[in-house]
C-alpha cells in the first residue's frame, strides 16, 4: 500500500492535521470537503480551521462559489457581501478573519461543494502546475495586503451590484485572488492586482456603478 507523503497519518493528532491542511493544495482541500453526507451543512469555522496564513484565501474561495450558481440574486446577496467582509479585514490588517456567529456556524451544503468541485477540479489541476509559493512580500507586506484588501472590497461591491452578465467574471477574478492567497503565489497576486484595477476601471468607474452605489448608501444614511 502506498502512502501519500502529505498525509499526516492516523496517529498524527490535531497538530498533524493542522499542518496537513496548511500544506495541502487547493484542489486537495476542496476534495476533502466533498467527502461525507452530501446533505450536511458545513460550518465556516470547520472549513477555515488549521489553514494558517492561507485562511483568508479559503474564505474568499468559499465566498466566490455562489457567483457560479445560476440562482438570480444569489451572488449579490451572498458572494458580494462576504467578499467585502474579507477585503475589509485584509485592508485593516487583521491576521485572522472574523465572522459574525450566524455566519461562522453556517456554510455551504456539501452537495454544493461536490458539484463545484466536479466542475472546477480539471481547471485547478492545470492551474496548480503553474502556481507555487513565491514573492511572499506581495502577500505579507502591510501596504501590499492593504492594497489587496482595497481591491477585494471594490470588486465585492461590484459583485453585489446587479450589473448584467458579470457574475462569472467577478466570481472568476475572486477565485484568482483566493488561489493567490491559498497557494502563497505573489506573482499571481500581482496579475490579480492588474486585472482587478482594469475591472474596477471598466465596470465601476467608467460605468458609474461605484458612484451610484456610494450615492445610494449615503442617501440611506442621511
Amino acid at each position: 500500500m502506498t502512502t501519500d507523503p502529505r498525509d499526516p497519518g492516523p496517529d498524527a493528532g490535531a497538530g498533524g492535521r493542522r499542518r496537513h491542511r496548511a500544506e495541502a493544495g487547493t484542489r486537495a482541500l476542496l476534495a476533502a470537503f466533498t467527502v461525507g453526507d452530501p446533505d450536511e451543512q458545513l460550518r465556516m469555522d470547520d472549513l477555515l480551521a488549521g489553514l494558517g496564513k492561507r485562511v483568508f484565501g479559503m474564505l474568499l474561495f468559499i465566498a466566490a462559489i455562489p457567483a457560479f450558481i445560476p440562482v438570480p440574486g444569489l451572488a449579490g446577496a451572498v458572494s458580494g457581501p462576504l467578499t467585502i467582509i474579507v477585503g475589509a479585514q485584509l485592508l485593516i490588517g487583521m491576521r485572522r478573519p472574523w465572522l459574525p456567529r450566524f455566519l461562522s456556524r453556517r456554510g455551504p451544503y456539501r452537495h454544493t461543494l461536490v458539484g463545484f468541485e466536479r466542475r472546477i477540479s480539471p481547471l485547478l489541476a492545470r492551474i496548480e502546475r503553474r502556481i507555487r509559493p513565491r514573492m511572499s512580500w506581495v502577500l505579507d507586506h502591510r501596504v501590499a495586503a492593504m492594497f489587496t484588501g482595497l481591491l477585494v472590497v471594490l470588486l465585492g461591491i461590484l459583485l453585489a451590484l446587479p450589473i448584467p452578465f458579470t457574475n462569472y467574471l467577478f466570481g472568476a477574478l475572486m477565485l484568482a485572488y483566493a488561489l493567490a492567497l491559498l497557494e502563497r503565489d505573489g506573482a499571481l497576486m500581482l496579475a490579480c492586482w492588474g486585472t482587478g484595477v482594469i475591472a474596477i476601471g471598466v465596470f465601476g468607474v467608467a460605468s458609474g456603478a461605484l458612484a451610484a452605489a456610494a450615492a445610494h448608501w449615503i442617501g440611506m444614511l442621511l
